[in-house]
């Protein structure tokens, strides 16, 4: 990891939108929380689902993936090699992998830096996100905003972020961390949030004690 460092993100809807919004993501989709992985309760997450963001405790439990690397996936993947991005990323991973549904804003920054980096390597855009001013603005103005007090930008923090997106009907887990995206089996469109759902679950029993997990869904507004 480089010794670039920004302010850890907070798992907070309200304050991803606004982020996201910022950067040009039409106000039509929106993050939302995901409180209960039951069947019943995924019910009241609003359809459709384009992605998945899941903050969850790191610890020896869960350094190892739950499936595959998929190195030529045709996903877009970002390297990780800012300390504490990995909110940006996962955020960066859900939208610019579903920029076509999205639309997003052309006189915004976003556009902009998904056609800059859409025919880079993951490590070009890695680099390419440490010298992004737009981007290292939005989010540290949005870490601040949180409802906790965001941590310095050099505490230690124990959380992390990963991403999981539907592309060719299977289910990714995109975490800046690693080498390639991780392949976890087949999913649709309709049944992307579900089967995450899943997935996530897995997370959860490699670490049972520990309940510092949060989820939340890009999902249409």
């Amino acid at each position: 990891m480089a010794a670039n460092r920004w302010l850890p993100l907070e798992s907070n809807p309200e304050v991803m939108n606004k982020y996201v919004y910022k950067l040009g993501v039409p106000e039509n989709w929106g993050f939302v929380d995901v409180y209960d992985l039951t069947s019943d309760g995924l019910k009241s997450v609003p359809q459709p689902v384009l992605g998945i963001l899941l903050l969850f405790p790191k610890s020896e439990n869960n350094g190892e993936p739950l499936g595959p690397l998929e190195e030529k996936s045709g996903l877009y993947f970002i390297k990780q090699t800012i300390g504490n991005a990995c909110g940006t990323i996962g955020i960066i991973h859900v939208l610019c992998n579903n920029a076509e549904k999205l639309g997003f804003d052309k006189e915004k920054h976003l556009s902009k830096f998904f056609s800059d980096t859409k025919d880079l390597t993951p490590e070009e855009r890695g680099k390419h996100l440490e010298s992004d001013t737009a981007f290292s603005e939005a989010h540290e103005e949005v870490a601040q905003e949180g409802q906790t007090q965001a941590p310095g930008r050099n505490d230690k923090v124990d959380l992390h972020f990963v991403a999981f997106v539907q592309h060719d009907n299977h289910l990714y887990e995109l975490d800046g961390r690693k080498d390639a995206p991780v392949k976890h089996g087949p999913t649709t469109e309709d049944t992307l949030l579900e089967d995450a759902a899943e997935v996530v679950k897995k997370f959860m029993a490699r670490d049972p004690d520990n309940y510092q997990f949060t989820v939340v869904a890009l999902a249409k507004a």
